[in-house]
């Protein structure tokens, strides 16, 4: 099979949504504080998938993840060129959107949604999208550490909530109703929403300009190329061993240094993963084409994903909340997404877009001239 398509952000979408999940799940089936580490059972096999998730994903999914939107970004600028669209207006129509999507997810199923931060941010992304590839470079790497400073200021600073809220947020989660459930999701949403801007919001603004960046160069359209060579062999190996450093720190010896510690050295194994990635990314044959075009439908992959899982935890569901350990928290969450890939990838065979894709195209193109 050949292309001329840029073939390396299909294969980092469908990395990133197994990067996700696995980190996501812990916040849906034990305490939103604690996640893993408030884990009622914890076997040494749990202790071993809590340490892999945090060595090898936590962090390093949502930048893979905000780098794409970046890229994501300077497509829809060439789509909009080529179809005649008036791009200010459909991309403003998009962030609403997509603000949209991410209340009713963060509201209803998961409080630790990033859409409504993408949404804010990609905003600002939008006013520096005519800027040279070296400028969004520059941009990119101090969002970047300043990210890194602020989030381990406020972990520091704020290191564990009330056991009152502990107390209240384990009745609800296992004796609760669904209103109860729903009302306890919104209030946890508005309270993480601070620090997913503030955090999150700001790290993922700094990927969104070196993705952007990265199609300005043309490295997105060349993974041969010695930018990700030595991101291989610079970041990847060295990253993974820090990465997995700390998150033994966190899980074994100090939680507090070893969070931090994971939050420092995120940004150096996120840029081994795209040297990775990127030379995986050849031709696939015809099954593994399949799954790279379900993985295109992340948006309808990330939001079903937190649909199902907080459905199977949550007392209204399966009530799996705290009843389950770490390691079969996590083979739930793959095989949630192992699922959805495959019928996401069963819908495509019919439609050109997943069912949220095509509501989000339907919001962004409504009044914008030249759009069918």
């Amino acid at each position: 099979m050949t292309t001329d398509r840029a073939l390396m952000p299909d294969y980092l979408r469908l990395f990133a949504l197994f990067g996700i999940v696995v980190v996501n799940v812990q916040f849906m089936a034990y305490p939103i504080e604690e996640g893993f580490v408030g884990a009622t059972q914890q076997s040494p096999a749990d202790a071993v998938a809590a340490w892999l998730v945090g060595g090898l994903a936590l962090l390093k999914s949502y930048g893979l993840f905000s780098f794409m939107f970046g890229v994501g970004l300077a497509f829809q600028m060439r789509s909009a060129e080529k179809r005649g669209l008036v791009f200010g207006q459909f991309y403003r129509n998009r962030m609403m959107g997509l603000a949209l999507f991410g209340l009713a997810h963060g509201l209803l199923f998961f409080p630790g949604d990033i859409l409504v931060a993408y949404a804010i941010t990609g905003a600002i992304l939008y006013r520096v999208r005519t800027w040279p590839a070296g400028r969004l470079i520059r941009l990119g790497t101090i969002l970047l550490v300043v990210q890194l400073v602020l989030t381990m200021a406020m972990i520091a600073a704020f290191p564990t909530a009330p056991a009152e809220a502990a107390a209240l947020e384990r009745y609800i989660m296992t004796e609760g109703s669904l209103a109860q459930v729903l009302g306890f999701r919104a209030v946890m949403f508005v309270i993480a929403f601070i620090f997913v801007l503030l955090a999150q919001g700001m790290a993922a603004l700094g990927w969104f300009c070196l993705g952007l960046a990265a199609v300005k160069s043309g490295l997105i359209d060349a993974p041969g190329h010695p930018v990700w060579q030595k991101a291989r062999r610079w970041c990847l190996v060295p990253g993974l061993a820090l990465s997995l450093s700390a998150a033994a720190i966190w899980q074994w010896h100090d939680p507090l240094m070893g969070e931090l510690l994971v939050v420092l050295v995120a940004p150096l194994t996120t840029l081994g993963y795209l040297g990775l990635i990127a030379a995986l990314a050849r031709p696939p044959g015809p099954f593994m084409a399949r799954l790279l075009t379900a993985g295109g439908s992340s948006l309808t992959i990330y939001l079903g994903q937190s649909i199902l899982l907080s459905t199977i935890f949550a007392p209204y569901g399966l009530g799996l909340w705290d009843a389950v350990g770490p390691t079969a928290a996590v083979l739930i969450a793959i095989g949630v997404t192992i699922a959805l890939i495959v019928l996401v990838a069963l819908w495509r065979i019919r439609f050109a877009l997943g069912p949220f894709e095509w509501a989000l195209r339907w919001i962004s193109r409504r009044g914008v001239a030249g759009a069918a």
